[in-house]
C-alpha cells in the first residue's frame, strides 16, 4: 500500500508530493496512468550513451546565466533539450532527464534563472525575480544553441517544470517554429490568477512579499496584472506534451485540462495520485511519456 503524504502550501507553485493510485483511463487527448504500475511495467531501459558534463555560462546582455550541460558523445549533429526549473529551483532538476534524453541524441542544458532562486548561481537576488526576464533568458539560451555548428537547429525542445513551465510556454509562443516541441510538467499557469486574486489592486502589492521565506519584489506581481496566459501561450502551434498529477493542490489540474483544448496539437497525461513535484516512481512514468513523445 502506498503511503499518502499531503502538504498544503499557500498561493502557488513549487514542490508538493502526494502519492496514491486508483485507475487507468484514456479520454481523447487526455490519458491517466496509475503510479503503482511504474516500478514493474514502466522501468525503462534506455540505450546507454556516453556523455560529457560541464559547466556552461550563457549571457543575456549583462546577465550571466549559469548552467550545466550534459552532451551525448556522438558524431551526428545533436538535438537540444533546455530544462527550466520551477520557483526557487536550480539547474539540478535537469539531471532527472539526462539518461532518457541522451538515449534520443539530445544535449541537456539545465540552468539557474538569474534571481529565480535564493540558491541561484546566476544571481541569487530574488527581489528582482521576473517572469518576463526569465522568458528573455530562456530565449537567449535558445539563440546560443542555434549558433553552434554541432546542433541540429530543427530539433530544439523546451521542458519546463511548474513556474519554469509557464516561462517555457511563453518563450515558445514567441520563438514559434524555432522550438520543435514543448513539454510542460505541472505548468504553473495559475500564477497570474493566484496573485491577482491575492492583490486585487496594484496599491495592495507590498514592496516585499515572502513566499516560503523567499523575498520577491513588487515588479514580479505588477507584470502579472495584464497577463492573459491562455491567449499568450497558445500562439505556439507546435506539438505540446503536458504532464500533471491528479492530486496537485498547488496548480489545479483544470489549468492543464483547459490549455490542452486550446493548443493546436496538445496531449495531456495525468498521473493518478501524483502531486506537485513527482516522487521517483512518478518521475519514471513522466519520463516514459516524454520518451514516447520524442522518439
Amino acid at each position: 500500500m502506498i503511503k499518502r503524504v499531503s502538504v498544503l502550501l499557500p498561493f502557488l507553485f513549487f514542490l508538493i508530493s502526494v502519492e496514491g493510485s486508483q485507475k487507468t483511463e484514456a479520454l481523447n487527448n487526455k490519458s491517466e496512468y496509475d503510479s503503482q504500475n511504474s516500478s514493474c511495467e514502466l522501468m525503462m531501459r534506455y540505450k546507454e550513451v556516453g556523455s560529457v558534463v560541464k559547466e556552461l555560462t550563457i549571457k543575456n546582455g549583462n546577465r550571466n546565466i549559469y548552467g550545466v550541460v550534459s552532451e551525448p558523445i556522438q558524431k551526428d549533429k545533436k538535438k537540444v533539450a533546455i530544462i527550466s526549473h520551477g520557483f526557487n529551483g536550480t539547474h539540478d532538476f535537469a539531471t532527472d532527464y539526462y539518461e532518457m534524453l541522451h538515449s534520443l541524441g539530445y544535449i541537456v542544458y539545465g540552468f539557474d534563472f538569474p534571481c529565480g532562486s535564493i540558491n541561484s548561481r546566476s544571481d541569487a537576488n530574488t527581489m528582482n525575480m521576473s517572469i518576463l526576464d526569465e522568458k528573455k533568458d530562456l530565449e537567449s539560451i535558445v539563440e546560443y544553441f542555434e549558433k553552434r555548428s554541432d546542433v541540429d537547429t530543427n530539433n530544439i525542445i523546451l521542458i519546463g517544470e511548474s513556474q519554469g513551465g509557464l516561462v517555457s510556454a511563453l518563450a515558445a509562443a514567441d520563438l514559434k517554429e524555432r522550438i520543435s516541441k514543448l513539454i510542460l510538467i505541472y505548468p504553473a499557469l495559475c500564477i497570474p490568477d493566484n496573485w491577482n486574486k491575492r492583490y486585487p489592486q496594484t496599491n495592495d502589492i507590498l514592496d516585499t512579499t515572502f513566499v516560503w521565506k523567499v523575498p520577491i519584489g513588487k515588479r514580479f506581481f505588477m507584470e502579472l496584472r495584464d497577463m492573459n496566459v491562455y491567449d499568450m501561450i497558445t500562439r505556439y502551434n507546435g506539438p505540446v506534451k503536458i504532464i500533471h498529477g491528479s492530486k496537485d493542490v498547488v496548480v489545479p489540474l483544470s489549468y492543464s485540462e483547459k490549455v490542452t483544448k486550446l493548443y493546436d496539437k496538445a496531449q495531456l497525461n495525468v498521473i493518478t495520485g501524483a502531486g506537485h513535484g513527482f516522487k521517483p516512481d512518478e518521475r519514471i512514468i513522466s519520463n516514459k511519456f516524454i520518451y514516447e513523445f520524442l522518439k
